[in-house]
This record gives structure tokens, sequence and C-alpha cells, in this order.
């Protein structure tokens, strides 16, 4: 008598699932879906800067040239506690002929500016202070979560609008929504595709000011599949 209870168990469960298929395919719906887009401007910036010390007559040390950057940044106005970090610190050890060992430092910075005309205006002060290993990381959009949401309720009301154009001229009308699918891509930061290139200001020595360009904007896309059960 045991050996009958799984099999019957299993039988009563696609049976269920039989029936609950049987009664969707039986509703009579209209499938529909809609895409809706937005360009956005990054709106955070990442730059990475690494300083090195390196070996040579009138050597400046780290030290030296960070307190100069910080000194620079905070004349741009950049709060360095809440934009600016330290990713990498680091010691390498070196021999030279007919030398001692000596240590030349490096450190690896992470500076988050908040504009295309604030990024211009670091790199030019970086290229005055002659730090020239300094490359655009990534850029992103900050409101990125909120902005996707609103493209979801957009997407949701067009497929909505297109469903009803598609019904009315057959006296239908539409019920509630049967199935919604949402087909959008996550969103990530975009990274730079050739970290290695340093943005050069351009005749930086001779005062020039950086250009208030903005960076490429990022397209956001949402796309929505709905069926809705129509009514007569």
């Amino acid at each position: 008598m045991k050996k009958m209870i799984l099999p019957l168990a299993t039988l009563l469960l696609s049976t269920s699932i039989f029936a609950q298929s049987k009664n969707f395919l039986d509703t009579p719906y209209l499938e529909t879906s809609a895409q809706v887009d937005t360009l956005v401007t990054p709106d955070k910036i990442h730059l990475n800067i690494t300083i090195q010390e390196k070996d040579s007559k009138g050597k400046v040390s780290v030290e030296e040239q960070e307190n100069k950057m910080a000194q620079r940044l905070k004349a741009l106005g950049i709060d360095l506690d809440e934009q600016l970090v330290i990713k990498d610190m680091s010691s390498n050890f070196k021999k030279y002929f007919l030398r001692e060992k000596e240590v030349l430092k490096s450190k690896e910075y992470s500076l988050v500016v908040y504009s295309g005309k604030q990024a211009g205006e670091v790199m030019v002060a970086l290229e005055q202070l002659d730090i020239a290993n300094a490359y655009v990381e990534k850029t992103e959009y900050s409101k990125m979560d909120e902005l996707e949401l609103e493209l979801k309720t957009r997407a949701i009301k067009k497929a909505k609008l297109k469903a009803d154009a598609l019904t009315k001229p057959l006296g239908q009308k539409l019920g509630a929504a049967l199935h919604i699918v949402d087909n959008s891509q996550p969103y990530y930061p975009r990274y730079n595709q050739a970290p290695m290139m340093e943005m050069k200001a351009v005749s930086a020595d001779m005062g020039a000011q950086p250009l208030d360009i903005d960076f490429e904007k990022i397209r956001v896309e949402t796309m929505v599949n709905v069926k809705f059960a129509l009514t007569n």
C-alpha cells in the first residue's frame, strides 16, 4: 500500500499543473511588448592617479607629490575625504650596478569628480605637477536605480497603449495583465576600454583652460512583454 502513495501524489500534482495550464490557454489574451530608452550624462567620473618616486637627481618623494596634489585638488573645490581614496601602496626593490638597493615607492589613488569640466581641470592640474600617469577608469550615473524604475513604468504604460490600440477596432477590451516579463538588461558602470591611455591637457603649461565638455552619454534601455486578458 505504501508503494502506491508516491505515484498517486505525482498524478495529482501533474493533473493540477495541467489544469492550470489549460485554464490559462483557454483565456483569450493579447500579448504585446514595449521598449523605451533614454540618454543620461555621467555624473560620477572615476579617475585613476598614480604617483611614483623615481630614482633621479633632485628626486621628489611620493609624500611631497601627494601633498602638492592634495593642495591643488582642494583649490579646485574637491572634498578629499569624500572624493579621494588610496587604491594601492607599494614599495618596489630595484638593484643597481655598483649601488646599494634603493626603495622606489608608488601610490595609486581613485578620485571621483562629478562633471567633465571638473575632470578636465584635474587633468590640467596634475600635468602641471608633472603627474602624468592618470586616466579615466570608469563613468557612472548616480541615480540609475530611480531611472530604471521610471523607464519600466513608462514601458508598461506604452505596452498598454499598444494593446488598447490593437483591441479597439475589434470591439474588445483589455482585462487584467496575465503575465509580465521584464526583459531589461542590468546596467553596469562603463569602464574605459583603453585604461592605459592618458588624458593629456593641451598646452597646460601655457595656462590653457580645459573645455567644458561632457562625457559620452549613457544609453539606458528597458523592455517588457505583457499578456493582457481580453473581454467582450
